[in-house]
């Protein structure tokens, strides 16, 4: 049994090493048998064996990656809303603004902060565009850093920004640099850490939906705090708040809250 166990730990490593994914910090006998059962599906006998495909083959990494990491998101996710954060949100507030300080929050496998950065590149240059993107998972924060993601993630990517914006290579897509370059990916815990103020923009989408009403309250306030004056909420489509101004917001549009 011990081979098995060097084998596996091998295998962590491995991975770790390429992806910056730390297979560790999973419970260890679930996470072996899901790979177990992943490696022998497709035909190897040993995580050595497997590794070595993974190593030479990048659409399989990214599917077992994307096994892991449990990834639900998706670019441009409910594409109306983000026709609004573009064409009506974004217009108001840039008039002001040349350099709005956006943040990510809870950003996942990072298709939601880089779709944020192509929706700022419609108005301002790239190199005027920050966003700051965080999650408590570093393991989603080192996926979301290869930037790699399959076809499916890209349903909802209008054609030109697809063109403009990702590069296709073995069925695979990746984004490009210039975009990579905007972001800004930090750990966070959105409940225990404190949260830097001032933000112009604060998009945090589908993930309320997992928490208690009693830290939704104290997350709307910690977000109406983080917001300057003005200042937009844009929350996911299953994530109304209910009584806005008591948390000191009113409705600009669904699903998008401006601090008053």
């Amino acid at each position: 049994m011990n081979g098995m166990r060097d084998d596996y730990s091998q295998f962590i490593e491995h991975i770790k090493r390429k992806t910056g994914i730390d297979l560790a910090l999973y419970k260890e006998g679930q996470m072996k048998r899901r790979l177990t059962s992943l490696y022998e599906k497709k035909g190897y006998k040993s995580f050595n064996e497997y590794y070595q495909m993974l190593d030479k083959n990048e659409e399989e990494l990214i599917e077992f990656l994307d096994r892991m990491t449990i990834n639900v998101s998706e670019f441009y996710r409910n594409y109306k809303r983000w026709e609004i954060l573009e064409k009506k949100i974004l217009v108001e507030m840039l008039k002001e603004n040349k350099h709005p300080k956006v943040w990510s929050a809870a950003c996942s496998t990072g298709e939601e902060p880089y779709t944020l950065s192509m929706v700022l590149s419609s108005y301002l240059p790239l190199n005027n565009i920050q966003v700051k993107a965080t999650d408590i998972d570093s393991n989603v924060i080192a996926r979301a850093k290869l930037a790699t993601y399959q076809e499916r993630s890209l349903q909802e990517v209008p054609v030109g920004i697809k063109r403009k914006f990702f590069k296709e290579q073995d069925g695979l897509y990746k984004v490009s640099e210039e975009i990579k370059n905007t972001v800004n990916f930090k750990k966070q815990n959105l409940l225990a850490d404190r949260f830097e103020q001032g933000h112009d923009l604060i998009v945090c989408r589908n993930v309320l939906i997992y928490f208690t009403e009693e830290a939704k309250e104290q997350l709307y306030h910690k977000f109406s705090n983080a917001l300057k004056k003005g200042g937009v909420l844009f929350v996911g489509s299953t994530e109304q708040i209910f009584q806005p101004g008591k948390y000191g917001f009113e409705v600009v549009d669904t699903f998008f809250y401006r601090k008053v």
